[in-house]
């Protein structure tokens, strides 16, 4: 399983409320959720974003409130994965639940710019930097969370294992 985009670059601490902000949380629906993803922290960012597009921060993205909405509008948005030197936990559990990729590599955050091309290699964990031609090594996922990422979600998974 591969990923591959262009950068949208972020610095530390991007709460889900810059995420996807509060008065948005009266919808669930994934493709209204992405027409306001980032945007208190990237106006522009729904604009540019194309499918497979991948976000790049730097320590403890998806901090503040437990909102299972913040990953459904980044992948709603058509990001293919979120790269950062670390996550919020319960960040982290979610965006898993809901089959949107990340990955913890601070050495990849460091050295990964905005608008750089990157591709993401989930089954060895590696990242390369087509832009500046650098590697760098993430942590691969487990198969069980390649499975839950590939059923699109941890219900999926289940419904799906269950028939």
């Amino acid at each position: 399983m591969k990923a591959c985009g262009t950068v949208f670059k972020y610095g530390d601490n991007v709460d889900t409320d810059v995420i996807i902000p509060a008065r948005y949380l009266n919808s669930s629906d994934p493709a209204e959720l992405a027409t306001h993803c980032m945007e208190d922290i990237d106006k522009e960012f729904v604009h540019r974003v194309k499918k497979g597009d991948i976000i790049v921060a730097d320590k403890n993205f998806g901090c503040g409130s437990s909102r299972e909405h913040a990953p459904i509008a980044i992948k709603a948005a058509g990001v293919s994965c979120v790269i950062a030197q670390t996550f919020a936990r319960i960040f982290y559990r979610n965006a898993i639940n809901i089959g949107l990729p990340i990955i913890e590599c601070p050495e990849a955050s460091m050295g990964i710019a905005a608008d750089d091309e990157v591709e993401v290699d989930f089954d060895s964990g590696i990242i390369y930097n087509k832009t500046k031609g650098t590697q760098f090594q993430g942590q691969a996922f487990p198969e069980f969370m390649q499975k839950i990422i590939q059923a699109e979600g941890l219900v999926n998974y289940i419904n799906n294992k269950n028939k």
